[in-house]
């Protein structure tokens, strides 16, 4: 359960910067639906501001990372901060943007092994060998 207010539409209506950025977000995804996480953060419209421009900077602008590599690495950083919700909503937009079933089997395994790895290296506390310090 939310923890603070999940604002409806006709609720962002009636605040203009909630408007404008549950505006924004329609027409820079090209779709109706204003997920949860907006709806949320509409309770501090400064906060909703700020961190839409992030995400539109970084998640919907061009760069030299293609929009499906940037849904991957969204969702392991999900994954590993134990962000359910990210970790979900980055699945499904990796999933428009044309995840492949198999594509998603070996993220899982790759997010399997990294998680298992990591915890052997960091118990062993292994020095980093010096050819990969940069």
């Amino acid at each position: 359960m939310a923890t603070v207010k999940i604002w409806s539409d006709a609720e962002a209506e009636a605040d203009p910067r909630v408007k404008a950025v549950f505006d924004d977000i329609r027409a820079t995804r090209k779709t109706d639906f204003v997920n949860n996480v907006w709806r949320a953060l509409a309770s501090q419209p400064a906060v909703l501001e700020t961190t839409w421009a992030q995400v539109k900077a970084v998640m919907a602008t061009e760069s030299a990372l293609d929009p499906l590599t940037k849904e991957l690495i969204y969702m392991a950083v999900s994954v590993a901060n134990g962000c359910s919700y990210c970790a979900h909503s980055h699945t499904a937009g990796a999933r428009a943007k044309g995840m492949t079933e198999a594509q998603y089997q070996d993220f899982l395994a790759v997010i399997g092994l990294a998680s298992q790895t990591n915890a052997l290296v960091t118990a062993l506390q292994v020095p980093v060998d010096p050819e990969f310090e940069v």
